[in-house]
């Protein structure tokens, strides 16, 4: 769940610090923040908005910025919740083909006006052979916890293709040493950066990225965690502290 601070910066903690984790700031109208922890939010974006781009669209946008794609390569995001949804925007606006990927047909209308230009669903066809037979893709950003269904999308790589995961759960990954020789491939994680944040909303107020969000007043935080943990907000929920 995003928090935003007072005023027009956002904090990332920094110093080896996670707000309202290892340092004190969550949930609270104010709080003491290292200088060099903030970044400047424009006056085109609200702070509600910016505050899920400094961590799911951040994390997504550095991945693809940071990946071997170029424009016109096949990107292939996996999964269109909180970071997906945010992925497929970054990777239409860089100029890539882009395929979404997602279990039954109910995230296909988004998808597909998030900038998508195929939906595949991994239901009803298998996600490798659906990225195989468009060419490969160049980069799969897996943005779905489920590490089986991340340990499919090895084979949906092109020649000298990168796996990228974004978000994966405790259950261990399942590659034999013949997935990679097959490539040659690369698998990577990604996290968020902070030398990245300023880049990602810039980028973000530059090609109209948006983050579809539920705001919840800080009275709310209760509720707005608990429908957080039972993932039925769509897609990231947001305090509001004090009026905008």
């Amino acid at each position: 769940m995003e928090n935003r601070t007072k005023g027009r910066h956002w904090l990332h903690g920094g110093h080896g610090h996670t707000t309202a984790l290892t340092t004190d700031g969550g949930y609270a109208e104010y709080m003491v923040a290292y200088e060099d922890g903030l970044i400047s939010i424009p006056d085109e974006i609200t702070p509600e908005e910016a505050a899920p781009l400094l961590c799911a669209g951040e994390t997504t946008f550095s991945a693809l910025h940071n990946s071997c794609a170029k424009m016109g390569d096949l990107v292939a995001v996996s999964g269109i919740g909180g970071l997906g949804h945010l992925a497929v925007q970054y990777a239409r606006k860089a100029g890539y083909e882009v395929a979404a990927i997602s279990r039954g047909t109910d995230k296909k209308e988004l998808a597909m006006k998030l900038g998508a230009h195929h939906y595949i669903d991994c239901e009803v066809e298998n996600p490798a052979e659906s990225l195989k037979a468009l060419g490969g893709a160049k980069v799969i950003l897996a943005t779905a916890p489920k590490a089986s269904v991340i340990s499919s999308l090895m084979g949906g790589l092109g020649t000298k293709g990168e796996l990228i995961i974004a978000a994966v759960d405790d259950t261990p990954l399942d590659w034999s040493a013949m997935d990679f020789l097959m490539g040659p491939n690369t698998v990577k994680g990604t996290f968020t950066d902070i030398n990245e944040m300023e880049a990602a909303v810039k980028f973000s107020v530059l090609t109209d990225v948006r983050p579809m969000i539920e705001v919840f007043p800080l009275e709310q935080a209760a509720e707005a965690y608990e429908k957080m943990m039972a993932a039925k907000t769509h897609f990231r929920a947001v305090l509001r502290i004090g009026k905008s």
